[in-house]
């Protein structure tokens, strides 16, 4: 089971919400700002945090970003708001899932356990660490070197990164990034990959036209090569 912190200000549906995920098994620590959960995650992080967006002290997506940046654990968002342009949004700011309120507690464990699974699956199948010449990504870290100088990614280029240098020479479609990187098939927007890759390429010295690591193969998808 897992440690979560459950970050709701509506006082019933966080006690709700607390009583039936202690009851399925979680540790779980509910909090009703984003100040307390961002102190919460500083001082001990969980395993996974279950964000709302209407809090009353900072705006939820705006609390995304700011516990993206002390924390790298799954984040699913419970909201009532379901516009696609925000919940996209939410997705590409670095979200894991989303759920539109009203759900169950059923439902959110579900999501909740599939999440888990999702990261756990991902850590056994890949190496801990990727040599590729002069690129080094240590996965338990969550830090890539070239030349043995740290680079400065965000969580998703580092996930893109990942996914690629795991797979190395083999055509990755577009699809299969937004499904297992991104973790929304329904997102169906190619652009936000490709933003993605051009800031990571310019952090690995290289472009489109001048690849080193990153291959675009025209159509398809992208392949992770290792220059001789």
């Amino acid at each position: 089971m897992a440690t979560v912190l459950l970050v709701e200000d509506d006082h019933i549906i966080r006690a709700a919400l607390l009583r039936s995920l202690t009851d399925r098994g979680h540790t779980v620590h509910a909090v009703g700002t984003a100040l307390d959960a961002l102190r919460r995650v500083a001082a001990d992080t969980p395993d996974l945090i279950v964000l709302d967006l209407g809090l009353p002290d900072l705006d939820g997506a705006d609390a995304l970003r700011m516990l993206r940046g002390i924390a790298d654990v799954p984040i699913i968002i419970a909201t009532a708001r379901d516009d696609e342009a925000e919940i996209v949004r939410l997705l590409k700011a670095g979200a894991d899932d989303y759920m539109v309120k009203p759900f169950t507690s059923a439902h959110l464990d579900a999501r909740l356990t599939s999440v888990l699974r999702r990261v756990g699956r991902a850590s056994r199948e890949e190496p801990a660490v990727i040599d590729a010449g002069a690129l080094r990504v240590d996965l338990g870290q969550r830090q890539a070197y070239l030349d043995e100088q740290p680079l400065t990614l965000t969580r998703k280029e580092f996930d893109l990164l990942a996914y690629l240098a795991a797979r190395p020479g083999r055509v990755v479609s577009r699809r299969e990034l937004l499904e297992e990187v991104w973790r929304q098939p329904s997102v169906g927007e190619d652009q936000t990959i490709d933003v993605h890759l051009y800031w990571l390429r310019r952090k690995l010295g290289e472009s489109a036209a001048k690849p080193k690591f990153l291959h675009t193969v025209r159509g398809v998808g992208f392949k992770f090569v290792v220059p001789d």
